[in-house]
């Protein structure tokens, strides 16, 4: 059961830096990836910082901070579209 928590978690942290960061989610598969990526990025730089979040709402702010660090990380390597 916390395995499927953990995604529903990392869904949810995509969608919500997505709407951030550009305003629109990226749907489910993309939000699913920078969800997970972001909660790892997140609970990386927390780390660094001595910072350990606790219960799902602690996990859920690290996973929203770690992907929008993650947007923004790509966002100097996308190509500006104009």
């Amino acid at each position: 059961m916390s395995f499927l928590w953990y995604i529903l978690i990392g869904i949810l942290a995509g969608w919500v830096a997505g709407k951030i960061m550009r305003g629109g989610g990226f749907g489910l598969i993309v939000n699913l990836v920078v969800g997970i990526i972001g909660g790892l990025l997140g609970g990386w730089l927390f780390g660094l910082f001595g910072l350990i979040p606790v219960g799902s709402i602690g996990s859920f702010i690290t996973s929203v901070i770690g992907a929008i660090v993650l947007l923004w990380l790509v966002s100097f390597i996308q190509p500006k579209h104009k």
